[in-house]
């Protein structure tokens, strides 16, 4: 039994402690936020806070969701997040449910993928994008945080290897039934291509959730900021002039205060979702899945 040897378990140990260790790393800076978020001024601006808080308050958060550009920030990444998780995602599977045929049945389908395959490796650039962008007339919209993106070739080609493990005997019995392709994408590939599906959804949701360089690029008018952009703004530049809270609402809390708070409340929606999601990982990111 080979879990039973000397080698097997020191490698297990050191696994777990490496696991362990690295946990640790992560979860240290995120309590250190917390516990700022939920201490008061003089500490906080001391750098007195560890992992606890020091003279516990809620102040900062009642400020920052009293914050008008913190909660129109967060409406706009609600809703850049759930229409462009659903746009990407039906442009993803309906793409890769055609290109996962062979090419008997769908012909040139190697060019396609070829084509796909070039944009992963050269680009227009920033330049001529951000012209096209404005001739598009998407400035300040909320497309244009949604459709430069909306194609991503990565999850497209991992979906459709997915979806080419799929025994070709279930597609055959859908079509003897009168299934159309259709009725087979949604009553075979899908069902069965659920854990690939949710683990692509969860990573065009923290794409979605975490992108700023887009709102920054595209949004001139600082109030049509996602919520990325903002804490970018407010962390990054220091730019507490056009997104932060007013001067006389710092009077009583200190800004590290408001901005741990704000950053907290921006990765909380995160923090919830994944561990529904977490279980479809392992099953879901294999490439080439075999489900028979």
């Amino acid at each position: 039994m080979y879990h039973k040897t000397k080698p097997y378990r020191i490698f297990t140990v050191l696994n777990y402690t490496l696991m362990i260790a690295i946990s640790i790393m992560c979860l240290v800076p995120l309590i250190h936020v917390l516990a700022v978020s939920f201490s008061g001024k003089s500490a906080a601006n001391a750098n007195l806070v560890g992992l606890w808080p020091v003279d516990f308050t809620i102040d900062a958060y009642t400020k920052t969701v009293a914050n008008e550009n913190f909660t129109r920030s967060i409406w706009v990444t609600l809703q850049r997040t759930v229409l462009g998780t659903a746009f990407s995602m039906g442009i993803v599977i309906l793409a890769a449910y055609a290109l996962s045929k062979d090419s008997a049945r769908f012909r040139r389908r190697n060019l396609y993928i070829w084509l796909l395959v070039f944009t992963m490796l050269f680009s227009g650039g920033l330049v001529p994008m951000y012209i096209l962008i404005q001739k598009l007339h998407l400035m300040n919209s909320l497309w244009v945080l949604i459709l430069p993106g909306a194609v991503s070739v990565w999850n497209v080609i991992l979906l459709l290897n997915f979806f080419r493990a799929v025994p070709k005997e279930m597609e055959e019995a859908a079509f003897i039934d009168g299934a159309g392709h259709f009725r087979t994408l949604f009553s075979v590939y899908l069902p069965v291509s659920m854990p690939a599906i949710a683990t692509l959804s969860l990573f065009t949701i923290v794409g979605h959730w975490n992108s700023w360089f887009d709102g920054l690029l595209y949004m001139t008018d600082h109030r049509n900021y996602p919520l990325a952009t903002f804490l970018q703004s407010v962390i990054v530049q220091q730019d507490f002039s056009k997104v932060t809270v007013r001067p006389e609402d710092l009077e009583n809390i200190s800004q590290r205060t408001v901005k741990a708070a704000q950053i907290f409340i921006g990765m909380a929606p995160i923090l919830i979702v994944y561990p529904f999601l977490q279980r479809f990982f392992v099953k879901g990111i294999v490439l080439g899945a075999v489900k028979e």
